[in-house]
């Protein structure tokens, strides 16, 4: 167990994912490399792009603009969720084939007991994560909002 400010003993917790974040936007550089880099790292993990044009490109949550005017390039770290610790090295080795750089190999991590995760830079070097938490009952694969 780490004594990191941002972790906790998650042993004694219930984790309630999806309810604080409704979407990510990464602005970068070069939208099309950026395309090309997410588009194999999301099919590496079981997911592709839901909406793509010539303006943007997006998969669930994750949202990605170019740089613009009134939008500066992005420095975030990001970590996808998997669902096993072989999608975790799925997505470092498409990452790295997709051009990404390492920044972490798989492996666990003393975060919590079960973190198994590996670390890519992006094109623009966002920290981009896929992590598995160790195994455990999900309530539900995903929450479906219907507008009214």
């Amino acid at each position: 167990m780490t004594n990191h400010p941002h972790f906790y003993n998650l042993l004694n917790v219930k984790h309630y994912f999806g309810r604080l974040i409704d979407h990510v936007h990464l602005v970068v550089k070069d939208l099309e490399k950026s395309k090309g880099f997410y588009r194999m790292v999301l099919q590496s993990i079981g997911k592709d792009l839901t909406y793509e044009s010539t303006e943007a490109f997006a998969s669930d949550e994750l949202y990605v603009s170019p740089v613009e005017k009134n939008f500066r390039q992005s420095h975030v770290h990001l970590a996808f969720q998997v669902s096993d610790r072989e999608m975790v090295h799925k997505f470092y080795e498409a990452a790295l084939k997709a051009g990404g750089t390492d920044n972490g190999k798989p492996g666990e991590r003393n975060y919590h007991p079960g973190y198994y995760a590996g670390f890519i830079l992006d094109p623009d070097g966002n920290n981009i994560e896929a992590v598995f938490h160790g195994a455990a009952d999900r309530s539900a694969e995903a929450v479906i909002i219907t507008p009214k």
